[in-house]
């Protein structure tokens, strides 16, 4: 395949416009979709402060700055990745979503284009089996901030061809992303390992063993951790980790997998963690102090 010169990402979160940032840096053009105007709206000036705070740190020039902003488009209207070279989905994390959407990006997207997801944990073989180019569909899982982890994630469907594989892996690495690769199983790699950690965190504080901010502070200080495990589920958000472990506890069977009822009970509550200003942590005051 030749170089990509344009890229689409279906959902304007953290996570996709993070990617739309980087694609523009990078040369491509890119449409940033989603199906909410505001969601749209603050992608956009998120994605412009982003690239000012680059340029006042001098990583990024006043020009290349300025060149990607005009690089990137924000719209509504899915039909207009009908020419991008590389399509990324960055929406929920639901199976039966992202099968919806493949099933329309298939009849839009031109015959050559690779449809990938950013899944964490979700089976790229069985996105792909709704689609009409099961070859060209692959994982790339960005770690959150996409602009700033060094990490993608590289998943294959069973029917992923080399060449689908090869594109993604010089995507990533025109990113400046390192790259590993994982076969297709629940969890990946990172998710894998994440999940039942923060999984286990949340038993330890549903038990009593210690508090949150104990937790935390050991996790951080004994073993070098950049912040806790609790922290850093507020951080991706525990309605993300209950799905990612529902994922694993249906798809490996083991019931090691299965989410703690401290968990589920915050998410049914609402507290989602810092997107919606509540989750172990109160965010709406002050930033915690572990």
């Amino acid at each position: 395949m030749a170089e990509m010169k344009s890229m689409g990402v279906v959902g304007s979160g953290q996570m996709g416009s993070g990617i739309a940032q980087l694609g523009a840096v990078h040369g491509l053009d890119v449409w940033l979709i989603d199906s909410d105007p505001l969601a749209l709206s603050r992608a956009s000036k998120s994605i412009s402060s982003s690239i000012q705070r680059l340029v006042s740190k001098a990583q990024l020039s006043q020009a290349a700055g300025t060149s990607a902003l005009r690089r990137l488009q924000c719209t509504t209207n899915l039909e207009e990745l009908c020419s991008a070279d590389v399509i990324i989905e960055a929406i929920v994390e639901s199976e039966d979503v992202k099968k919806k959407l493949f099933l329309e990006l298939d009849k839009i997207a031109k015959s050559s284009a690779i449809l990938a997801s950013n899944t964490s944990s979700i089976s790229i073989t069985r996105l792909a089996s709704v689609t009409s180019r099961p070859h060209q569909v692959i994982g790339m899982h960005f770690m959150n901030p996409p602009p700033i982890m060094k990490l993608v994630e590289i998943v294959r469907g069973a029917d992923t061809s080399d060449e689908t594989f090869n594109a993604a892996k010089a995507l990533a690495e025109r990113f400046g992303k390192t790259v590993i690769c994982s076969q297709d199983y629940s969890g990946f790699i990172v998710n894998r390992i994440l999940m039942p950690m923060i999984n286990e965190a949340f038993f330890t504080l549903y038990t009593g063993v210690a508090t949150k901010e104990d937790i935390d502070t050991g996790m951080k200080l004994g073993t070098n951790h950049p912040m806790g495990p609790l922290q850093l589920a507020d951080f991706i958000g525990l309605d993300v980790c209950l799905s990612i472990m529902k994922v694993l506890h249906a798809g490996l069977g083991d019931s090691k997998y299965a989410p703690c009822p401290l968990l589920v009970q915050y998410v049914d509550a609402g507290r989602l963690g810092r997107k919606c200003g509540i989750g172990l942590y109160d965010y709406r005051k002050r930033s915690p102090r572990l």
